[in-house]
Order: structure tokens, then sequence, then C-alpha cells
């Protein structure tokens, strides 16, 4: 038998937090994997408030509880963000996976974390007491690590209202379906007069946490594309060096070339 509480406003749902050890319940696509036997869950599905896709002066909101599905057919929703949720395991699991659950599971190889970092995404963090906002990268502390108060829970994903129009991703797997990620990529990239004014680079499924090297990036911010093309041998070496892997199921080997094969493209793409 289940146990938990089933709130019906948010207000509700953080009274609930506050005042039990309870684990926040989305869609449950990881969480009844896991079978936990002396849990109580606290069911999130019937908050609305965490239901909405919204867009304000600066942000597209989309709410901890929008599935997949609902996020693919909402014209709001960013390219890079559909691309990457699309291919999220199979229809049914699209479904009811929801984007606060795929953050709180707190796995790089989650296919829609690597897209929300690469598009500099916050995070909007609710409690009792209040809220505050976090970058996505800063909310990750390692493998199951997050940066979530005990009485806190996901509210919002914002990310950027203008600048993710020119993406890429790409995602490598065992298989075409139902694949967890061996590596996976989200990109950026955006020019404004001539000069390169943004380009991120994010990681999946290589490390304990997404791997983003905004130093890195650094090197090309301001240049025109013909002084990037210059730069790009010295920019992949630098990637090279830097990244670090946990072990895994294939090697740092082929994870290294793989990662470096999809950086190339990625620059390739925008003429670098």
């Amino acid at each position: 038998m289940v146990n938990g509480y089933a709130p019906t406003s948010l207000q509700e749902a953080l009274k609930l937090r506050s005042e039990y050890d309870v684990v926040p319940y989305a869609g449950g696509t990881d969480l009844m994997v896991e079978n936990r036997r002396n849990a109580e869950y606290l069911f999130l599905s019937k908050v609305p408030e965490l239901k909405q896709i919204r867009t304000d002066d600066e942000n597209i909101r989309i709410g901890a509880c929008v599935s997949f599905t609902e996020a693919l057919s909402d014209p709001a929703v960013p390219g890079l963000i559909k691309k990457a949720v699309s291919h999220i395991a199979a229809p049914a699991i699209r479904n009811a996976g929801t984007f606060g659950g795929n953050l709180g599971n707190g796995s790089a190889k989650a296919d829609s974390v690597v897209a929300e970092f690469a598009a500099d995404a916050k995070l909007r963090l609710v409690s009792a007491g209040g809220e505050r906002i976090i970058d996505v990268d800063k909310f990750y502390l390692g493998r199951r690590k997050l940066d979530l108060r005990q009485d806190e829970l996901i509210a919002e994903v914002l990310l950027p209202k203008h600048g993710l129009d020119r993406y890429y991703y790409e995602k490598v797997g065992g298989r075409g379906a139902l694949a967890i990620s061996r590596v996976s990529f989200a990109g950026v990239f955006d020019c404004s007069e001539g000069r390169i004014s943004n380009v991120t680079a994010a990681f999946g499924a290589v490390a304990d946490t997404v791997l983003r090297y905004k130093e890195l990036e650094a090197m090309l911010i301001g240049k025109t594309i013909e002084e990037a093309k210059a730069l790009k041998g010295e920019t992949l070496r630098a990637y090279a060096e830097h990244m670090d892997f946990t072990q895994g199921r294939v090697s740092a080997e082929y994870r290294r070339d793989v990662c470096m094969n999809l950086l190339d493209a990625f620059l390739t793409k925008f003429g670098i």
C-alpha cells in the first residue's frame, strides 16, 4: 500500500512539505521503480499551480508538474527543449514524466536537464517561508545531490524568452528507443552585429553532473565567425583537456571522442 498526501493547492502542498518527511511525487516514472517501502509521498499531480506553462517579459516558465507530452504541444516551449524531451523513453513515459521529476532525480543522464544547462535555465524553488531563484548548474551539486532544502519544492523551470532559436542537440544511446544516454549534448549559439554574443555547450551522462565550461565558451565570445574558426582547434583541445569523466559502462576514451565529435559538429553547424 502506498502512503502519502494528495494536496490540491500549492499552499497545501508546501504546508505538508514543511510538517512531514515526504518524498515529492509528480509523474512517478523514476520513483515507481525504486520501491521505497516505508516512504510517504507528496503527490503533486493535482496542484494546478505546478501544471502551467506561461510567459512573462523575460522568461518562459514551465511548471514542475508539466509533462513532456504537454510541453511538446505547447508553442511557447523552445525548440531546444522540445528536441531534448522528444528523445525521452516512449510516449507512455513522456505522458507521465515531468520537468520537476527529471530535475529532482538528480541524474546527469536526464535528457531535459542537459538542454536546461545549455539554455541557462533557472529554477524557482518554493517553501512555506518563501521562494528563491537558482541557476540550474548551481542546483546540481553531484550525483543525486541537489541544492533543495527539506521543506522546498521545485515549482518552475525558467527559460530565457529570447536567444534560444539557434541550437544543437544530440543524444547517443545503445539503441534507437528507450535508451539511457551514453553521451548527450546541447548547445546554444547566437550572433549580434557580426560577432558571437553567446555560445554554450553542455555535456550529459559523462560525469556526476552535467559538464559545462563557461571559461572555455568565453574563448569565442566577441569573435567574428572567421576569428572563431581560427580558434576552433585550440578550443577543441582545451575541452578535451578539461573534461573529467566518471567511470561508466563505456570507456572514458569513447566518451571523450564522442563529446569532441559532438562539439565539433555543433560548431560546424554555425559556421565555425
